[in-house]
């Protein structure tokens, strides 16, 4: 009987290693994407503007999923003005661009509209769906954007230019500008044109709107263009260049918001990262412990089973402590499943802390108090009610009322 002890010991010890051989992913999921740069300087006549709309987490399909996002919603809110915020940076950097904003979503008046939406981000994997678009409607590409890091992703990261997902970023701007290098200029200078009588009809539908059409799939061809001298869209175009302005007003509090929460950002994914590792880690040990458990109580068994009287004789001992190893062995894996639950309770305390840190900061913009948080969209939606004011005023012509952002209507209501 001792040759059928050596089988079953054996066989729990290659069951023993075989568990313990799956370890958790610590490593990245792609190459170093290096950002690609202008060699000299571009000339203007191939620039064009960027406005890249805050960014939306998509909807979870169901509480299963959401649960399994375990992450806050203060923390989405936050992300999704920081995410376009430093990919308006690495953008920015290339040399490829003119001016590159980050403005609320719906905003009308972009020459390029880079639109985003999180499908995961919790400090491992990061996961866009990138659309571009242009003024003339031509879409440029609708992408995902996908990597999972490892600790070492967080090392060394500069502040506005490297950030532990900057591969996706690079990869993302390095898309665009390959799209814009194959642009002629005459069809930057269109989506130029078509740019500005889009704001010019948002703000004047009666006469702009007819210098323009649509086709079914949503493309624009301009009929025709304001002659040089109409003082009419000398006055429009004296209102976008306040709108621009703005536009960077907003971009600093943008720029204030991503710095004051870069550290605890930072920090909070790092943990996070570190936190799921461990909750994995103990996962693994929880379940190799099981298997090994029961393991153990289905070899006690199957000597029970095969051997006869004789052999229980020989055999007793052994059963015993296998059904009894086996019992603890399954109890311990169920103590460390109930600790991986701590660990993901410290997953929620973690971002709770970090929505308290990221709340809503209070700013003035031409002495209107406003908040930045969701209330950024609230007061730029306030400016363009004052400039369709303004032009009407001086037309005398009555305004068209300009939609809340959905979602602040109550915010809107309180100021």
């Amino acid at each position: 009987m001792k040759r059928t002890e050596q089988f079953i010991v054996i066989g729990l010890v290659g069951l023993f290693l075989n568990a313990c051989a799956t370890q958790p992913t610590t490593r990245r999921s792609f190459a170093p994407q290096p950002l690609h740069r202008a060699a000299a300087q571009v000339k203007d006549a191939r620039l064009l503007d960027v406005w890249i709309e805050t960014f939306k987490f998509a909807p979870q399909k169901n509480q299963k999923d959401a649960t399994a996002a375990d992450v806050s919603k203060g923390i989405q809110n936050a992300e999704e003005r920081f995410i376009p915020v430093h990919l308006r940076d690495t953008m920015q950097a290339t040399g490829y661009w003119g001016a590159v904003r980050v403005v609320p979503r719906g905003t009308v008046g972009g020459e390029l509209v880079v639109t985003g939406t999180l499908q995961r981000s919790d400090g491992r994997t990061l996961t866009l769906n990138i659309v571009a678009r242009d003024a003339l409607g031509d879409q440029w590409f609708a992408r995902t954007y996908s990597a999972t890091v490892g600790t070492s992703d967080y090392d060394h990261l500069e502040r506005g230019q490297r950030d532990a997902f900057q591969d996706i970023y690079n990869r993302i701007a390095n898309d665009l500008a390959h799209v814009l290098q194959g642009r002629s200029a005459d069809t930057i200078r269109q989506i130029r044109e078509a740019a500005a009588l889009r704001f010019a009809a948002d703000l004047a539908p009666t006469p702009y709107g007819d210098y323009f059409s649509r086709n079914r799939r949503g493309r624009v061809h301009v009929e025709r263009l304001p002659a040089e001298d109409d003082p009419l869209y000398s006055r429009i175009r004296a209102l976008k260049d306040r709108d621009d302005m703005l536009v960077d007003t907003l971009n600093a509090h943008y720029d204030q918001f991503y710095n004051d929460m870069w550290d605890s950002y930072v920090n909070w994914r790092k943990s996070s990262l570190a936190e799921t590792l461990a909750k994995e880690e103990i996962q693994r040990k929880a379940n190799t412990k099981k298997a090994l458990g029961v393991a153990a109580i289905l070899g006690a068994i199957a000597i029970e089973a095969l051997g006869g009287r004789k052999t229980r004789q020989h055999t007793g001992n052994l059963q015993t402590v296998m059904v009894v190893g086996g019992a603890m062995a399954i109890k311990s894996g169920i103590d460390q499943a109930a600790q991986a639950d701590i660990n993901k309770a410290a997953l929620r305390e973690l971002a709770q802390s970090f929505e308290a840190e990221v709340s809503p900061m209070v700013v003035d913009v031409d002495g209107r108090v406003v908040e930045l948080t969701g209330s950024a969209d609230v007061q730029f939606t306030q400016w363009r009610q004052l400039l369709h004011r303004r032009y009407m005023a001086d037309t005398k012509t009555e305004a068209k009322p300009v939609a809340t952002p959905p979602g602040d209507e109550a915010s809107a209501a309180s100021r």
